[in-house]
């Protein structure tokens, strides 16, 4: 069994309104507390991140599947909206929607198409990032076909 490392280095020098930095691979960058949560909102922050890594992970996943069905893909683009909810002081990232809009080439079969939806769909539970919050966050999917 393969096993893959990743390394994170943070610095925060105060409490919780301060500004932090996050370096991890090709990712460095400011963090602190959104403006929504009452934060200084400079840089991201971790639900920001969190959506990241979903979106990402199920738009590559996606991907991959259309490539390896050789679907004859025209455009892919997605937009992903979390929901965190806060209730009594305790924030929960409740949901997390990924609208993905995928185009198939005009030669496209029906049977193309028709593949094409289960894979959005399947997309979803053999991405990492899903299987690993799944269970804890909500995900839904409002995919746009053509």
């Amino acid at each position: 069994m393969a096993e893959h490392h990743f390394h994170l280095k943070a610095e925060w020098p105060g409490g919780r309104n301060s500004e932090g930095f996050i370096s991890v691979g090709n990712l460095q960058t400011k963090v602190s507390i959104p403006p929504e949560m009452n934060g200084p909102g400079i840089g991201t922050n971790p639900d920001e991140m969190l959506l990241g890594a979903a979106a990402t992970c199920y738009i590559i996943t996606l991907a991959a599947m259309i490539e390896r069905a050789n679907l004859p893909l025209e455009r892919m683009s997605m937009e992903s909206e979390a929901i965190v909810e806060e209730e009594r002081g305790v924030l929960t990232y409740r949901k997390i929607t990924h609208k993905p809009y995928v185009a198939l080439k005009a030669e496209a079969s029906d049977k193309d198409r028709s593949l094409l939806k289960r894979l959005t769909e399947k997309a979803e539970t053999s991405c990492m990032i899903s299987r690993a919050i799944q269970g804890n966050v909500e995900i839904g999917l409002e995919a746009t076909l053509e």
